[in-house]
Formats: C-alpha cells, sequence, structure tokens
C-alpha cells in the first residue's frame, strides 16, 4: 500500500512497521488490562499515580479532559484501587490517591510491563540508549510541526496529539 506521494518506500516501510509495533504494544496492553481486571483506560492512571495527584493535573499528564478523569476516578474507585481526597494545598481541588491495593497493583502493573517491552529483551543497552534518543528525536520533531488539517469541509483542523489522541490510547 504506496501513501507516500513521491513514492518513498523507506518512508513508507517505516510507518507500517511503526503501525504494527503501535498495533502489538495496544494488543499487549489489553491483555494486561484484562489479566489485572482494570479497564485499559485505567492503566496508563495507575501508572501515573504514585504520590497523591490532583485530578487536574492527572488529566494534563494523560492528556485528557476532566470528564474522561472523573471516570478514571470512578473506576479506580468503584475497584477499591484510590481514593479522592481534598488537597492539601486547596481544598477546593481534589487528589486522587491510590490505597494500598491499588499500590499493590500499580507494582504488579509495572513488574509486567518491565517484563514484556519487547526492546528490553530484543536491544542491547547502547541499542535501547539509541532507541530512547530516537523516539525523543521524534516526539520533539512532531510536537513542533503539528500541521494544520483540512477538513472534510475544506477548514483547518490543527492535528496535534491533544487533539487526536483517543482517551483509550493515551
Amino acid at each position: 500500500m504506496a501513501w507516500c506521494p513521491d513514492g518513498n518506500q523507506l518512508d513508507q516501510e517505516i510507518f507500517d512497521v511503526m503501525a504494527e509495533f503501535l498495533s502489538q504494544l495496544l494488543q499487549r496492553g489489553d491483555r494486561l488490562a484484562e489479566e489485572l481486571g482494570v479497564p485499559l483506560f485505567c492503566l496508563k492512571a495507575l501508572h501515573r499515580l504514585g504520590a497523591p495527584l490532583t485530578m487536574s493535573e492527572l488529566g494534563k499528564q494523560l492528556h485528557c479532559d476532566r470528564s474522561f478523569v472523573t471516570m478514571i476516578a470512578d473506576a479506580l474507585e468503584d475497584r477499591g484501587l484510590a481514593r479522592r481526597e481534598p488537597s492539601p494545598a486547596d481544598r477546593r481541588l481534589k487528589n486522587l490517591v491510590l490505597t494500598a491495593q491499588g499500590m499493590e497493583l500499580k507494582r504488579r502493573l509495572e513488574t509486567a510491563l518491565l517484563a514484556q517491552m519487547p526492546w528490553s529483551c530484543a536491544l542491547d543497552v547502547t541499542e535501547r540508549t539509541a532507541l530512547l534518543e530516537l523516539i525523543r528525536k521524534m516526539t520533539a520533531a512532531a510536537a513542533a510541526t503539528a500541521t494544520p488539517l483540512a477538513g472534510a469541509d475544506g477548514t483547518e483542523e490543527v492535528g496535534t496529539p491533544e487533539n487526536a489522541a483517543s482517551p483509550a490510547a493515551t
């Protein structure tokens, strides 16, 4: 499937391989969420939570809106994994705090993530360091060059990660 307008085969292959790699990572995430008994959208929140965090700060870190953070907090609370507490800095704000059960599940999640990351077993330390630098370089370039996308009606829509990412993918 050639989508590169100038026929650049290398760019096409990179795109195809990255799409397959991301698909595999998402499938692993689905399986892990099922094994741990939590919705996939809660895994990243569990990963991010350690010290108490305001719900608005969690939303910023997850790149999602308040209503989605509320849904995450509800799901974690329903499972006894977290609780909402007033922030000591500003009692109008709510912190999301992991319970002992939530901390244990976070530990299991972190252990499972480290054990199944393909770069851990396929790449040596030098290759992993190079991969990290390449990913950082591409991430910075993507953030700096977010370009408007033409909408179906001819208007421009900003193509930024915040607008393009679904809550489940974050």
